[in-house]
């Protein structure tokens, strides 16, 4: 398998698009995808990018990405958030995780970051272990803290 593994770029949204989409139905959680491919052509690649993405190609189809952010620890400081890493199904297993993973590593290591975090589902043991082999720490004790667009209006209309 000649997987080649690059920055993304425009002509990737609709291969990165898909991707989130396996990736949610994947997770058992395919109706959650609210993003559009729009929304992945201007945030990614537009004026004032808010995320970047390594895809994993073969044969001119992108085949996996991983997409990425920084974000800003007050305790380390300059750090990035690896968002979701993404292997489109029939090439599981094949090392093409693995390619990403370093590839988002080695670029977080030459940004001279003080931190690359990342969220991991607590039934997916194959990732957990794969991370944990790679000297990665998955804490037991943070736990992930969200509101949704919803929950936020709600809080808001209540304050």
């Amino acid at each position: 398998m000649n997987v080649m593994v690059r920055k993304g770029e425009l002509k990737d949204a609709r291969g990165i698009f898909s991707l989130i989409n396996q990736l949610a139905k994947f997770e058992n959680e395919p109706e959650a995808v609210e993003v559009t491919l729009k929304d992945i052509e201007n945030d990614g690649f537009g004026k004032n990018p808010k995320f970047e993405v390594f895809v994993a190609e073969l044969d001119g189809d992108i085949i996996g990405m991983a997409l990425f952010y920084y974000r800003y620890s007050t305790w380390k400081g300059k750090t990035l958030h690896l968002e979701d890493l993404i292997v489109q199904e029939d090439a599981r297993g094949k090392g093409v995780g693995k390619l990403l993973y370093n590839k988002v590593l080695k670029y977080a290591y030459q940004q001279k970051l003080k931190r690359v975090e990342w969220a991991v589902l607590d039934w997916n043991t194959p990732a957990i272990h794969f991370y944990e082999t790679s000297g990665a720490v998955v804490f037991d004790d943070w736990r992930v803290v969200q509101m949704t667009q919803k929950q936020l209006k709600n809080y808001i209309d209540s304050i």
